[in-house]
């Protein structure tokens, strides 16, 4: 009787363990009860976190905005004390007004040099003309005087005004090469002048940014993080002064690499939400990482070495999360998710091949 109980007591044991174990295969999705479904808890939502800084130095003297808050693309976060940036914008206007009146100035003397150029080039064929007279008269004075009509005085006074004639040609030459010079002088001034103004005009640009760069706005619409920025609080350029998250978020699973066999981009992912009571939703697979979490780590291991252990290791997976679901706008990034993939449902594109 009691080597019969033993027995029975034997096989209670024996079945026991292996509904037990069974138990375990089937909760950890092993064989034999290895589905279509791929499952991870290694998921979550993700965002672009935006860092905020100031690009310029100075004290706070607002922060209208408060932590958590949600802001539109402009929205002012921070405002830096401006004075010294509007004075800084208003002295380069003052030297680009100057700039320009020089210039203006140039344009004026230019014309002035143009018209004293005429007015030699007149005086030179005034002179000319007087050479000419002047050089007929002692020609015709020189040829009386070898017949004894005309006296030496005559010759000699003639002759004075023939060299005169054609000295005063020599000087209005002269004064027609200095105008011209003086133009060429005029037109290499200007070019020095039309930079200094273009330097002005940018000078007045980046004053004008610098004075734009005070007011620390939002880049796009989003909900702000944490604002550490306090009025009077002195800022560096570069102080992080809180953080912004857009709207746009999508979910991460970081799949083993013996589960992506049958995964596509397309396919369809239901994922569960921890901290919205486990609520289900759906996306798609949109694209998988070039190579697997450990390669991107900071550390990397070193498995070249005389003991090793395999690893499955890990691969991110993006998936966009389909729009007009229930309570979709309170997902934010860092939020844990369980994620599945039926790999019964094929690859999209196969399936569009086929058709």
């Amino acid at each position: 009787m009691n080597s019969v109980l033993r027995s029975l007591s034997t096989y209670a044991a024996v079945v026991i363990g292996v509904c037990g174990i069974l138990v375990v295969l089937y909760a950890w999705n092993l064989p034999p009860f290895h589905g279509s479904v791929e499952e991870t808890n290694d998921a979550y939502v993700k965002g672009k976190v935006t860092l905020l800084a100031p690009q310029l130095a100075g004290y706070i003297v607002d922060v209208p905005v408060q932590d958590y808050q949600r802001v539109k693309k402009g929205d002012l976060i921070v405002q830096i004390d401006d004075r010294i940036y509007r004075q800084k914008l208003e002295q380069a206007k003052a030297t680009l007004e100057s700039a320009e009146a020089s210039l203006d100035n140039s344009e004026q003397s230019r014309k002035s040099a143009e018209a004293k150029i005429n007015s030699a080039k007149a005086a030179v064929e005034s002179a000319n003309a007087a050479f000419e007279s002047a050089r007929t008269t002692f020609e015709r004075t020189t040829s009386l005087l070898k017949s004894n009509v005309s006296t030496q005085s005559e010759f000699e006074k003639d002759r004075a005004a023939y060299d005169q004639a054609q000295a005063t040609v020599h000087q209005q030459e002269a004064a027609e090469l200095v105008s011209e010079q003086d133009l060429n002088t005029i037109v290499v001034n200007r070019r020095s002048l039309e930079a200094t103004v273009e330097s002005a005009k940018a000078s007045v640009a980046l004053a004008d940014i610098d004075l734009q760069n005070t007011r620390v706005t939002a880049p796009q619409d989003g909900t702000l993080g944490e604002v550490t920025g306090r009025i009077g609080q002195y800022l560096s350029i570069g102080t992080q002064i809180g953080s912004l998250v857009p709207n746009d978020v999508w979910v991460v699973a970081n799949f083993k690499e013996g589960q992506l066999d049958g995964m596509a981009t397309g396919q369809t992912v239901a994922f569960t939400v921890d901290a919205l009571g486990h609520r289900r939703y759906t996306g798609t697979i949109e694209r998988f990482a070039p190579a697997t979490g450990s390669e991107f780590s900071v550390i990397k291991s070193d498995n070249a070495t005389g003991n090793f252990t395999k690893v499955a290791q890990r691969i991110p997976v993006r998936i966009a999360i389909d729009p007009n679901q229930p309570l979709i706008e309170k997902l934010v990034p860092g939020m844990s998710v369980v994620a599945r993939v039926d790999l019964a449902q094929g690859s999209p594109a196969a399936s569009s091949a086929g058709k």
